[in-house]
């Protein structure tokens, strides 16, 4: 596909400049016009709660660019729930959707307490058509998942997942109260509970931010000891204007860091958890697509509501620069459909063409898609960049390669 390119305009002096790519360059009337048409929406990101009862360092939402959470209502009021509700079963219809999910998320979602969760999830579903399905999760810190909560949650059929960063040393050096105590015995507490053979139906899987100057296998074996369904690995949010930590340039610490995981874990008698960063590697390897927006080119459909009803982009993109989550859209104002024209979402669902031209002539572009959107972002030209992990992204899909290579060939023997 050749891109329809709109010419770059020049913003008013003291008028803050949106990225070239996507926003100023991407022509996507013209891409419809072309026959392109956008994935609706299936995963929707309902931000219960504003706020958070931990301070960690590296969080997106209060420690980068864009601090917009300081002027929304701490928690979504009914009538943006009501909104918010209407607006989805309303695309649900209009897209014929048999299948959606809500993920309740903050801040701390826990903190719109029990009432709260179950008056949004109730709303949530109540709007959507008898033949859709509305499945509900909640991410949490689990500082405040105790039994109470936990049944209530059940009785909602909501899963869990819960954020941990391995050991409590490691844990709490990052994962903190504002006080600066420690998370991880709470974590510990809650994840006791959610891993009781009672619970085990509710308990989606840990949350895990890579940090390489810890020990890995101490971290996915602490992680492994709470029987986790799944384990999400995610790198640190970085970008070109505020890069990761390195020990010296042109060090990969990141990859290194996940290959001795997933040698661990590749060679384990028997598969002990589902770790979907490795599998969608794996997968896009043989052929397939991926699970998560950290590799691959498969077309996102995700929209954040706001506590403010502001329809966001993933909201991961904070990190960039202040405003960059914007569509301009409000569940109290304009349906759904409106955020499927903006160009950031377009962006992100017309795979290899949205790519540099540095990673479209490298062989791993298919699998590692330019990483994580929100970790392409450049201040002079936009997200139209090689993710700032490029590097660590090279290592470990080649070292993943190698591996399944050898497999494969042994077993074709």
């Amino acid at each position: 596909m050749t891109l329809p390119l709109i010419p770059v305009r020049t913003d008013p002096p003291g008028v803050a400049a949106e990225p070239a790519w996507p926003h100023r360059s991407l022509d996507v009337r013209a891409l419809r016009a072309g026959g392109w048409r956008p994935r609706p929406f299936r995963d929707f990101v309902i931000k219960a709660h504003q706020r958070c009862n931990l301070a960690c360092d590296y969080c997106y939402m209060y420690t980068m660019a864009d601090q917009s959470w300081r002027s929304r209502p701490a928690t979504m009021p009914p009538e943006v729930a009501q909104a918010a509700a209407e607006r989805i079963g309303a695309h649900v219809r209009a897209h014929d959707l048999d299948r959606v999910r809500f993920i309740l998320h903050g801040g701390e979602p826990l903190m719109a307490g029990r009432d709260g969760l179950r008056s949004i999830v109730g709303t949530l579903r109540a709007a959507l058509p008898e033949t859709c399905v509305g499945d509900v999760g909640l991410q949490t810190n689990g500082v405040l998942l105790d039994e109470p909560m936990l049944d209530e949650l059940q009785s909602l059929g909501v899963t869990i997942g819960v954020s941990l960063d391995g050991p409590a040393v490691a844990n709490d050096q990052h994962r903190r109260t504002a006080g600066g105590r420690g998370s991880f015995a709470a974590v510990d507490r809650a994840l006791t509970l959610l891993n009781r053979p009672e619970r085990r139906g509710a308990y989606a899987g840990l949350l895990c931010t890579v940090d390489p100057r810890t020990d890995p296998v101490a971290c996915y074996e602490t992680l492994l000891g709470y029987a986790p369904p799944a384990i999400d690995l995610l790198f640190p949010h970085a970008n070109w204007a505020e890069p990761p930590w390195r020990p010296a340039p042109g060090a990969t610490p990141y990859a290194d860091w996940l290959v001795a995981i997933f040698d661990r874990w590749y060679d384990a008698v028997r598969q002990e958890t589902r770790i979907r960063l490795f599998e969608s590697i794996i997968n896009l390897l043989l052929g397939g697509g991926s699970r998560s927006e950290q590799v691959g080119l498969s077309p996102v459909a995700v929209a954040v509501i706001e506590t403010d009803g502001a329809v966001e982009q993933e909201d991961s993109l904070k990190s960039a620069y202040e405003g960059a989550c914007a569509t301009g859209a409000n569940v109290l104002t304009d349906d759904l459909d409106t955020v499927l024209r903006h160009p950031g979402v377009a962006a992100r669902q017309i795979g290899r063409d949205a790519l540099a031209d540095v990673c479209r002539s490298c062989p791993l572009h298919r699998v590692c898609g330019a990483g994580h959107y929100a970790h392409r972002y450049r201040p002079a030209d936009g997200f139209r960049n090689p993710s700032v992990y490029c590097a660590d992204l090279s290592r470990l899909i080649t070292h993943v390669h190698d591996r399944v290579s050898a497999d494969l060939a042994r077993s074709n023997g």
